[in-house]
């Protein structure tokens, strides 16, 4: 069978999923980032080149909505079949996602699609999402852990996913496209282990600044985000699991300046109130970054999904945040 071979930048058809710099080749930065498209074709391939020292993307499939495919991408340039054999003329709509984060510490992890060979066959527009939705968290946003056993702890790409995934249901059930901005194990004001460095407010307006290297810089992930060529309806944000964590974790010590860094708890298990006051004026600071960069969504921030013994001070977080700008659009949910 002849295949036809373009780039998505001669595609304008296809959706580009996540924040990205450019179509040819199309860099997958974050979490679901990808493309979507309806096409009237009998087969469907995809170029990819990619890249990794210690964490392999791994990407999912969608057909007509079932998830149909998932699967590690080799390094180097390759070519993956996402459908063929299929009824010309009738339409397919297709979803492809990647499943795995972006990689802070793994400066040569690297995906791209480089273009799409098809035969038979029309790239059709899309309609317009209902809503766009943004995501913006840590491990539970990046999907880790959901797939595999229950009791799997590896820190693996495999273990990973954009389809079992909270984000991805709820843009599903509300007929919207959406974004995920997430690092594992990272906090509002400190990471799981009391490491300062790992917080994910100072990336917020960046491309993906997360993604570390001479190479990814060059792809544009440090640049600015063109925050109005994309604007949420709502943006949710689901942090504070791993500030949480880092009341029950020992201190961590700045291997550069030697400075001791610790959430603590007092004698009676409560948090330290001062510390509790560093993670709500935390919120206060991010949430008023969140407002200038969308100054029309609805603000939802979210936790419960690990616990919710941080909520008070969330609401806390909120209520600061609301008394200094009169802010009346921004909620906590509690979630099971």
């Amino acid at each position: 069978m002849q295949l036809q071979k373009q780039t998505l930048a001669q595609l304008p058809q296809v959706r580009a999923l996540g924040r990205h710099t450019g179509r040819d080749p199309l860099t997958l930065f974050w979490t679901a980032s990808g493309i979507e498209l309806d096409f009237t074709g009998s087969a469907l391939w995809v170029d990819f080149f990619a890249d990794y020292e210690v964490m392999e993307p791994w990407v999912s499939v969608e057909l007509n909505g079932a998830w149909i495919a998932r699967f590690p991408v080799s390094p180097g340039a390759s070519r993956m079949c996402l459908f063929r054999g299929m009824t010309p003329g009738t339409v397919k709509h297709v979803r492809l996602l990647k499943d795995v984060q972006a990689m802070h510490d793994d400066p040569a992890h690297l995906l791209q699609i480089t273009g799409l060979e098809y035969a038979e066959g029309d790239f059709l527009p899309l309609p317009e999402p209902a809503y766009r939705l943004e995501f913006v968290g840590d491990s539970i946003t990046s999907g880790e852990g959901a797939l595999g056993a229950v009791p799997e702890e590896d820190w693996i790409g495999a273990f990973f996913s954009a389809e079992n995934h909270y984000a991805r249901m709820t843009a599903d059930a509300l007929h919207a496209e959406y974004r995920c901005i997430s690092q594992s194990g990272w906090g509002i004001v400190t990471g799981w282990e009391n490491d300062v460095r790992h917080i994910l407010p100072p990336y917020y307006t960046q491309v993906c600044g997360v993604a570390q290297g001479a190479r990814n810089a060059a792809l544009g992930a440090q640049q600015p985000n063109d925050f109005a060529a994309w604007q949420p309806d709502a943006v949710i944000i689901n942090l504070g699991t791993n500030d949480n964590g880092a009341f029950d974790t020992p201190p961590w010590t700045d291997p550069v300046t030697g400075e001791v860094h610790e959430m603590r708890l007092l004698s009676n298990g409560d948090f330290h109130p001062a510390d509790a006051q560093k993670i709500a004026d935390g919120m206060q600071s991010f949430l008023a970054l969140v407002r200038e960069k969308n100054p029309n969504a609805l603000l939802v921030w979210c936790i419960g999904m690990l616990g919710t013994r941080i909520a008070p001070v969330l609401q806390q977080g909120i209520a600061q945040y609301q008394a200094a700008t009169g802010d009346t659009r921004v909620f906590l949910l509690e979630l099971p």
